[in-house]
């Protein structure tokens, strides 16, 4: 009995044109959105802000809305591709759309970063700049599904769309419980405070994050040494 042919985990298996450098790029683009999963990932488990974990919760749930669209809508994707399952709304197009709406409106309307005596935060100008490129980078993975030809430029469209409304609804959703007190309820959990889950990042930046108390540490510990030189 010969054995079953292998398969092809199409998670990461991605089509392109040997020898056309830019379809090369596109492919690397494609694996942005998993990517983006092992930043979040690993951010939750580095930092326990939860902020950003009510975002990676918007990213899943945005997932499954794709899922459902994509089995009621029931379109094939283009006659030039390959691969299975179907194609409307483009799910790569829906994920970083998201990801970058939802960026955008954290920099501009949640985060309010205090300067400190080590730090000095970005400006709003800056963080304008940071939410156009992230919105710049994400139209650039979806442009790569049509050049690839994963998706029509309809589709892409319509995951842009799905992926920006969603991204509205799930800040508007945060926001209501930020200011409902259910973040601040969830905080005083037994299972937020075993985790050291935390809210910083609103009023702080991640790169500042123990940087005082760092500096504070070797300044004690220049001064010990100091301290013996000089008996």
């Amino acid at each position: 009995m010969e054995d079953p042919p292998l398969a092809s985990l199409s998670l990461t298996h991605v089509h392109y044109t040997p020898g056309d450098q830019i379809s090369y790029l596109c492919a690397w683009l494609a694996l942005v959105p998993q990517g983006l999963c092992i930043v979040y990932a690993t951010l939750i488990w580095s930092n326990r802000e939860i902020e950003i974990m009510l975002m990676f919760a918007g990213q899943l749930a945005c997932e499954a809305v794709n899922w459902v669209l994509k089995r009621y809508i029931k379109e094939e994707r283009p006659r030039e591709m390959h691969g299975k399952g179907y194609g409307m709304p483009s799910s790569h197009a829906q994920f970083v759309t998201f990801f970058s709406v939802t960026l955008a409106f954290f920099l501009l309307f949640r985060h309010v970063p205090h300067p400190t005596e080590t730090h000095t935060p970005y400006s709003f100008f800056q963080r304008f700049l940071l939410s156009l490129c992230a919105l710049a980078g994400a139209g650039a993975v979806a442009w790569s599904r049509i050049y690839l030809n994963y998706h029509t430029p309809k589709q892409v469209l319509v995951g842009c769309a799905a992926g920006a409304v969603f991204a509205v609804v799930w800040f508007g959703f945060t926001t209501y419980l930020r200011r409902s007190g259910w973040v601040d309820w969830a905080l005083e959990t037994y299972l937020a405070r075993l985790l050291r889950v935390r809210d910083l990042v609103v009023q702080e930046d991640l790169v500042d994050s123990g940087w005082a108390r760092w500096e504070e540490r070797r300044r004690r510990k220049n001064l010990v040494v100091q301290g013996k030189k000089s008996k």
